[in-house]
């Protein structure tokens, strides 16, 4: 079937969505990283560019093609380089030491490497240099001088790959990128690792089109929006909606290395940011840091973000004291390519704060107990995911994957969750953070929104913690509203008035803040650690 080239949605695969937005949006920024930017035409360049010199240096269709980088044009470039060349895109997280790093390239046999040496005062490169990695023939250094490796293996420049890649004819890059197929693999998203070694997550081209233009309709992205990327593109709220979500509207890509509030707040300014993606807590230190009134932050017109707690307080106050019209959340986890529920923008903030809104288009939700049969709505039970946007599997792992999803599609997803009326999802917690006191299961989320609602709390975490007599009790983290002066008994008074007895938190430990990893997300271990 023909189809409009000049239609970003239409896309069938990555490398056509690059090539249509520089026919669709010929004048509009796609990339803006400080002094550089890239119109959507440039960005085509500067991708195909990047082809030739992976093309040149031996990268071949189906190969992994590694990225150890914070948020950056040249990571945005790299991507899209890669994937256009044929190879399979495997993001490192940059918080990676060097043997965690060194288990997923091994895993993947990554031939070629393109990373950030410096970055934070990691020096990357030395970092895999005693690790075996025989198949690693390449390492790429975005900028600088690149450093000399003990290992046998090429460090080169940015600007000398592509020089390299001046030798690799156009026509070649092009029927290069043309050549990928819908159902080819374009990433491998390795997962956290929270019951093991993490497991690499298989997602195809057509699927994450089909599943970031519903994305990105629902979101209300549009051509001339200006996206602020603080999500690590490691990531999949990062990549899928971000760079990818942003590409097919013709929304600018505008990437933020790290979270610093103060830095935002300027970004959002200078820029005109209208859209920020982004977990609760960017939004709760910008609504609560001290240099926000002095910033002109009107351009700002949606907030998207995702998490089982955000307080109805804090969407109301993002539509009244940011004046942002469309305020988000969603739900999804690397299995579902990111996605699988999702707000609209008519929805009150009552829906918006406690529910992860609704399927998407052509993905299915349900909600079983622990025998496997559907349960009716408001009953809590694991959340399963069927649809075009389940991953195809782990990578080189069938036990897992078998593990993972039936004979009918459905993907267990480890999530407690509740389906109401409407078909609106509510996630209550993941199965293993669950805690039984006396014999009743507490979910640590649903006491975390509870928290959420006093006047003096910031953010809160609940774990469970052993406890002679009830077996486990809980345990809360609370971070105070700056200027507040709660005291722990005061928080347990205040859930004892809103919740049931087991519910309630036996201590409460006040911080300063809780420990998150770079997606954003609290993690629990490090409390339970901490106990």
């Amino acid at each position: 079937m023909l189809t409009d080239v000049t239609d970003p949605t239409t896309a069938r695969t990555i490398p056509d969505l690059v090539r249509r937005c520089a026919y669709a949006y010929p004048d509009r920024d796609a990339v803006v990283d400080g002094a550089v930017r890239l119109g959507f035409p440039q960005l085509a360049d500067e991708t195909e560019r990047f082809a030739r010199g992976l093309i040149r240096h031996g990268v071949t269709p189906g190969d992994r093609v590694a990225i150890w980088a914070p948020n950056g044009w040249r990571w945005v470039v790299a991507a899209l380089g890669a994937v256009s060349a044929g190879a399979v895109l495997v993001p490192l997280n940059t918080r990676f030491k060097g043997a965690e790093a060194a288990y997923i390239l091994g895993r993947t046999r990554a031939r070629l490497l393109i990373t950030d040496d410096g970055f934070l005062g990691n020096h990357y490169v030395a970092m895999l240099d005693d690790q075996e990695l025989p198949h690693l023939s390449t390492v790429v250094v975005m900028a600088g001088d690149p450093p000399r490796s003990a290992a046998r293996r090429s460090v080169l420049a940015w600007d000398d790959l592509l020089a390299g890649g001046a030798a690799v004819p156009v026509a070649e890059a092009r029927r290069r990128a043309a050549a990928v197929a819908p159902d080819d693999l374009c990433d491998i998203f390795f997962t956290s690792g929270t019951t093991g070694q993490p497991k690499g997550v298989l997602l195809a081209h057509g699927q994450t089109i089909q599943l970031y233009v519903s994305w990105s309709e629902r979101a209300t992205l549009r051509p001339g929006d200006r996206c602020l990327l603080v999500n690590p593109f490691f990531h999949t709220f990062g990549y899928k909606a971000g760079i990818i979500a942003c590409l097919l509207r013709g929304t600018a890509i505008v990437p933020q290395p790290v979270l610093d509030v103060a830095a935002s707040l300027e970004l959002v300014e200078r820029e005109r940011i209208t859209v920020l993606p982004g977990p609760p807590t960017l939004y709760t230190s910008i609504l609560d840091h001290p240099e926000r009134a002095g910033r002109d932050l009107s351009s700002l017109r949606v907030a998207i973000t995702g998490a089982t707690t955000v307080p109805v307080a804090l969407i109301e106050r993002l539509r009244t004291e940011l004046a942002m019209p469309t305020v988000l959340t969603a739900y999804g986890l690397t299995e579902s390519g990111g996605t699988a529920t999702m707000c609209r923008p008519e929805d009150t903030p009552v829906t918006v704060a406690t529910t992860c809104g609704a399927p998407v288009s052509d993905v299915d939700v349900r909600v079983v107990g622990f025998d496997g049969v559907p349960l009716p709505a408001g009953e809590p039970g694991e959340v399963l995911i069927r649809g075009y946007n389940v991953t195809r599997g782990y990578f080189e792992d069938e036990a897992a994957t078998l593990e993972a999803i039936d004979s009918d599609g459905w993907l267990r997803t480890g999530d407690v969750g509740v389906l109401d009326e409407r078909g609106y999802l509510r996630i209550t917690d993941r199965i293993k953070d669950m805690f039984i006191v006396g014999g009743f299961n507490a979910y640590p989320a649903e006491i975390e929104q509870a928290l959420a609602r006093h006047p003096g709390v910031a953010e809160a975490a609940v774990v469970g913690v052993p406890d002679d007599r009830l077996g486990e009790v809980g345990r809360a983290f609370v971070v105070p509203h700056p200027g507040s002066d709660i005291e722990a008994a005061e928080v347990v008074a205040f859930c004892r008035a809103n919740l049931a007895n087991y519910k309630v938190p036996r201590s409460v430990i006040l911080v300063e803040a809780l420990p998150r990893n770079a997606s954003g997300k609290v993690v629990k271990s490090s409390l339970r650690e901490a106990t």
